[in-house]
């Protein structure tokens, strides 16, 4: 199944949920691995929203990245730990950012405006860095749907004797600050890999996309050192996600090594 075909699918799915919940905005999360298209669909449902006459925007995990000085204070403050050494882990974003500003999206009535911020993944030679203020998106209210997509979205904290090794201690500690964020989800889309090591191919095809494109990215070698260290993350989280999704209902969505669905189902 095309990404086109899915997209229609999940779609309906967000639609749905609009018809069930009586409350404005609905916030449906979006999960799935660095390069697996969670963006892109996520693009795609504002735009099928917004033709359908509903008002919709997306937010990303991204968006609440520490800055650049505060994630080289934090890889300084854990010396040697390669999983907080760069963006990305449980532990790298300003949760308390994240966490007003979806209030803020929740709360925002008719003519009201919210700031939401944006990340740079550009700057410092592909590291990132928070967006200056000015241009963050401004929001009108009021809005139908929020689509909030995020590669540990929904995430929850391990029991630290199942830890594979000591360098995730810290961003498991740091996992249960992210509740708040996870109890605004009414539904959830979950996308799948048939196959871990796919999600590193993913991730070097998507920094060669942003090149094509003239954006500063990390070398096909910087990316897929960058993505391996995630893969102890996917190993610890991704089956209590499957198990326990921070939002029922829920559109599972597997992905093939192309990125094609080979299946799409939901579960209540």
């Amino acid at each position: 199944m095309s990404s086109v075909a899915y997209h229609d699918l999940v779609l309906q799915f967000v639609l749905a949920q609009g018809a069930r919940l009586a409350r404005r905005p609905v916030f449906v999360g979006v999960n799935g691995p660095q390069g697996a298209g969670k963006s892109t669909l996520a693009v795609s449902l504002v735009d099928g929203l917004r033709a359908r006459g509903r008002r919709a925007l997306t937010v990303s995990l991204d968006d609440f990245y520490l800055t650049h000085a505060e994630q080289r204070a934090l890889a300084a403050a854990h010396p040697g730990n390669p999983l907080l050494e760069h963006r990305g882990y449980p532990g790298t974003h300003d949760v308390a950012l994240g966490t007003r500003t979806l209030a803020a999206l929740a709360a925002l009535g008719p003519g009201e405006h919210v700031r939401v911020p944006s990340y740079d993944k550009s700057a410092h030679g592909g590291r990132g860095d928070r967006a200056p203020e000015a241009k963050f998106r401004e929001v009108e209210g009021p809005l139908d749907f929020v689509i909030v997509e995020g590669w540990m979205l929904g995430f929850r904290p391990a029991p630290p004797a199942s830890l594979e090794s000591q360098d995730l201690a810290a961003p498991n500690a740091a996992l249960a600050a992210y509740a708040g964020w996870d109890e605004r989800l009414d539904a959830f889309v979950r996308l799948a890999p048939a196959a871990l090591p796919d999600i590193v191919a993913w991730r070097v095809d998507s920094e060669r996309a942003r090149r094509a494109r003239g954006e500063v990215t990390l070398s096909d070698e910087e990316a897929r050192d960058y993505v391996e260290r995630f893969l102890p993350a996917y190993r610890t989280y991704l089956p209590g996600l499957a198990a326990h999704p921070p939002a029922r209902p829920v559109l599972v969505v597997e992905l093939r090594a192309d990125r094609s669905a080979a299946n799409v189902l939901t579960e209540a």
